[in-house]
Formats: structure tokens, C-alpha cells, sequence
């Protein structure tokens, strides 16, 4: 080789190099189109809450896109999602963050669906320096490790029912109260159970039962049947769709009296259309409700959002669906403000968010949990065979009163 041939690869060695070192803070960019990343459970226990996540974010992608895209640098882009199937399983999970930011060039991550995967997945965004918007880990554990690239549109799983138990004193005329529990032994499950026991502290109240769910969530009986002998005033149940499901099944099998009956998920796991008037009178945490008065100029309210979403996927929209549409609508608009594709120059523009969307208000804390949003309370409420979700707390939003105490079987 002679000199001008080494001065000229070189040259190009050196450029390549620069370029390299240059496009690894930007794209991933495709032509007209920013591509994002996501592992979501489309198999697995936790597969129906996956496909709702799934749905969240492709209406939003493509709502985004046919409203004119995402603008930076005085040009239009488009959205994309690079999917895949993390079966429900955390190390999976971890292994597929991996592979979409060394393997597919991904810069920009979505979360999976459950705190646990959430978990999983974020220590490899942030030892990347991978910017993740994540909708559906609540587990306050993810936001007090001190991710600089993590951000969570939802509310901490401890708050989901502490409110429950505020209602439950208010009810009992502001004395303390019996409380019963049962709790599968994930992240967010957990953090629920914390949440309850920090209120117990707060209100004078007993946790009487302070049960295990078994790990395939489908025999809660053991429980029900302490509860039946105990009479406690509340009983809280936590664990996914499934979890739900299991218990509102047994409670009307073995006809166990409580009155009140708070619980996670119920929205997710379609409990009234999958229970009927076996499911009326629970009440259930949830991120958001289609009667609450947020809005966006992306789909409106949460009424236009329901409408729109049952129109494309047939079925109503349960709150993971809903909260994983915003946080497309965050990426664009951080995307905007930051005017870039620079993953620092984004990340630090998702750190200054301050917005409205259908969904809710939506500014983050220091540790990437969302500051600006409360939970909300719906009950379940039946006329005829028609049963729906009513919001009764925060009273602010309220649509219906709370029914307390909850009828016996033997009155129903």
C-alpha cells in the first residue's frame, strides 16, 4: 500500500469513527422515522395487561403521526415501535433491553408492563444512558435508586389504596378499623401492602390478616375463610388481573361479608363484564377513569380516548392502556422541546416535563415518579345486568356516591 492509499484509509478510518461516535448519541432515527423500543408480556401471566400496554402505545403512535408527527430540527418524523415478547419473565426482560439497545441501535426505550419487568429493565437503560418513559411500574422502590433516565407517567404503587383506608375510617366515624389483607409477592404488590400499612400507622388501625396470594393467583379460599371467621371492617386484595379475578370469584362462592372490599386491577381484568353483579360493590384503585376532566389536543378527554380506543381494539380502555398512550405523548413532547435527537438533550428535557394530557397532569419528581397526578377510586355499580365503574373518590371527581357498607349476600 503507498503512502497516499494508508493517508486516505486514514482519513476514512478517522471520519467513520467520528460518525460512529457522533450517530451513537442520536438516532435511533430511520430515515423519517424515530424508533423506539419496548419488551412488553404478550405471553405469560401477565399477557392481558401486556396487550393492553401494547394498545396504549400504538394508538398513541398513531394518533402522533396522522396529527402532523413529532418536529425537531424544522422537520416532521414519525413514530415506530420495535416490539418484543418478554413472556412475562424479568430476566427475559433484562436480556431484551439488551438487545434492542446493542443489537437494534434502539436510543429511546418504552417500559414493559408490571413493576417487576420495569425493575429488570431499568438498570440496563440507565447504565446505557437509555432514556425509558414507562407507564406501568408503580413500585416506589424503582424511583429511590436514583435513575437519571427513568420516567414513570403513573402514580407510586403505594398510594393505589391508601385512600381506601381513609374511607374506610371516614365511614366508621373516624375510628380506627380492622383491616384484612391478601397480597401476591411482586414489586408493585408489595408496595401496595406498604402503602396499607403506612396508613394502618397513620389512622390507629389493626391489620388483622396479613396473607400471601399463592404464586399462580388461583385459590384465595384459606383467606376468605379467616375473613369470614375475623369479620374484619375492610379487606384489600392485590394481584393483577388474575388476582382480582380469583377473588371476586370465591367471595360470592363462599358468600364472605365485608364491608368494604378494595382492590387493584379490577378495570384490567374486565371484572364486571367477566362477573356481572358478583362483582358490584368492590372498590378499585385506579390511574385514571374515562369521567375525569383532563385533556390534550391529541385525543381530547378521557370520554373521546374511551371512545376512540374501543372503536380500534373493541373492548373498552382500562387505565394501562390509557396511562401507556401518554407516555408517547411525553416522548413527543420532550422530543420537541428539546429540539433533538441527543439522548442527554432529552433526557433532560423529560426531566423538566410539565403537561397536561388526557391522562392526567404529568410533571416528574427527582427520582422520575410522576408529582402531579392522584389516584382515583371507582366502585362498581349494577342496574339490571349492566354493571359499570363509578369514580367516588377524590370526591373532586367523584360521579356517584360510595355505597358502604357493602350489602351482605343474603340482601343482594
Amino acid at each position: 500500500m503507498n503512502k497516499i492509499s494508508k493517508l486516505l484509509v486514514t482519513i476514512l478510518s478517522a471520519i467513520a469513527l467520528a460518525f460512529t461516535s457522533v450517530s451513537s448519541s442520536f438516532a435511533k432515527v430511520e430515515g423519517e422515522y424515530i424508533v423506539l423500543g419496548a419488551a412488553v408480556s404478550l405471553t405469560g401471566k401477565y399477557s392481558t395487561n401486556g396487550k393492553h400496554t401494547q394498545n396504549g402505545y400504538n394508538l398513541a403512535v398513531e394518533r402522533i403521526n396522522s396529527k402532523g408527527g413529532v418536529k425537531v430540527g424544522g422537520k416532521s418524523y414519525k413514530f415506530e415501535i420495535i416490539y418484543y415478547d418478554d413472556e412475562s419473565n424479568s430476566k427475559r426482560a433484562a436480556q431484551l433491553a439488551e438487545r434492542l439497545i446493542k443489537q437494534d441501535g434502539i436510543k429511546y426505550m418504552l417500559g414493559p408492563y408490571s413493576s417487576g419487568l420495569t425493575k429488570a429493565m431499568a438498570p440496563v437503560t440507565e447504565e446505557n444512558k437509555i432514556p425509558m418513559v414507562e407507564a406501568n411500574g408503580a413500585s416506589r422502590s424503582l424511583f429511590t435508586k436514583g435513575y437519571k433516565y427513568l420516567f414513570a407517567v403513573l402514580s407510586p404503587a403505594n398510594q393505589y389504596l391508601e385512600v381506601a383506608i381513609d374511607l374506610a375510617v371516614e365511614k366508621n366515624g373516624g375510628k380506627p378499623v380492622n383491616i384484612a389483607m391478601a397480597f401476591e409477592q411482586d414489586a408493585f404488590s408489595q408496595d401496595v401492602r406498604l402503602g396499607i400499612v403506612d396508613a394502618a400507622k397513620r389512622t390507629g388501625s389493626k391489620i388483622t390478616i396479613d396473607d400471601k396470594l399463592p404464586k399462580e393467583l388461583n385459590d384465595m379460599a384459606a383467606t376468605l375463610a379467616k375473613v369470614k371467621a375475623t369479620k374484619p371492617d375492610v379487606l384489600v386484595v392485590s394481584g393483577h388481573s388474575k388476582g382480582a379475578l380469583t377473588a371476586i370469584r370465591q367471595i360470592a362462592e363462599m358468600k364472605v361479608d365485608v364491608p368494604m372490599l378494595a382492590m387493584t386491577h379490577c378495570d384490567a381484568s374486565k371484572l364486571a363484564k367477566q362477573h356481572g353483579k358478583k362483582s358490584e360493590y368492590a372498590l378499585c384503585a385506579a390511574q385514571w377513569h374515562k369521567t375525569l376532566s383532563y385533556k390534550d389536543k391529541f385525543f381530547g378527554n378521557g370520554k373521546k380516548y374511551d371512545k376512540d380506543f374501543t372503536k380500534e381494539y373493541g373492548y373498552a380502555p382500562p387505565y394501562q392502556a390509557a396511562e401507556s398512550s401518554a407516555a408517547l405523548l411525553v416522548y413527543k413532547d420532550a422530543f420537541e422541546r428539546a429540539n433533538s435527537f441527543d439522548t442527554e438533550k432529552l433526557r433532560n428535557a423529560l426531566a423538566k416535563t410539565e403537561m397536561q394530557t388526557f391522562y392526567g397532569n404529568i410533571k416528574f419528581g427527582s427520582g422520575g415518579q410522576n408529582t402531579a397526578k392522584p389516584m382515583v377510586l371507582f366502585q362498581v355499580r349494577c342496574k339490571g345486568d349492566t354493571c359499570e365503574n363509578k369514580v367516588v373518590a377524590p370526591t373532586k371527581w367523584a360521579s356517584a356516591k360510595l355505597v358502604h357498607p357493602v350489602p351482605s349476600w343474603s340482601k343482594r
